[in-house]
């Protein structure tokens, strides 16, 4: 199977922790070059699977546009990919005090509108704001202040 067909990216690797990179002389942690130890440079990935399931729909997108590509010619995966910046790119009115608005349009060309997942109904952390009101967010925004 060539590369191009593979669903697990080439070049994935474990990342591995090493206190020997970071050591004195003495063999701890030199902290005053290196910064604190944390725990997160120390962690080794828990299975082989994780690194590449991170990079999943990327995987899946660049998979789906080569097979296009391979099927219907060069212009196939190109205009899908015009069409997904395009609709990604609009720049309409957001309200500042609510949650992230959904794109429906980039959503059904990437094939995600069929999915549901836990940002679908509890909305995405890391995207809510606190509330505040909308004429200053409004003002603010257009300039107007």
């Amino acid at each position: 199977m060539s590369s191009a067909l593979s669903i697990i990216p080439q070049g994935t690797t474990i990342p591995q922790a090493s206190i020997a990179a970071t050591a004195t002389e003495y063999g701890t942690h030199d902290t005053l070059r290196h910064g604190l130890r944390t725990l997160q440079h120390e962690i080794v990935a828990t299975h082989p699977l994780e690194a590449p399931l991170k990079d999943w729909h990327r995987t899946r997108d660049q998979l789906h546009l080569n097979l296009q590509r391979r099927m219907y010619g060069l212009h196939a995966p190109l205009r899908l990919t015009m069409e997904r910046r395009i609709v990604a790119n609009i720049n309409r009115f957001q309200n500042p005090a609510s949650l992230k608005h959904s794109n429906l349009g980039l959503d059904i060309l990437t094939g995600r509108d069929e999915t549901l997942d836990v940002e679908d109904f509890l909305g995405d952390v890391e995207y809510r704001k606190p509330t505040t009101d909308i004429h200053a967010a409004l003002a603010r925004q257009l300039n107007l202040s």
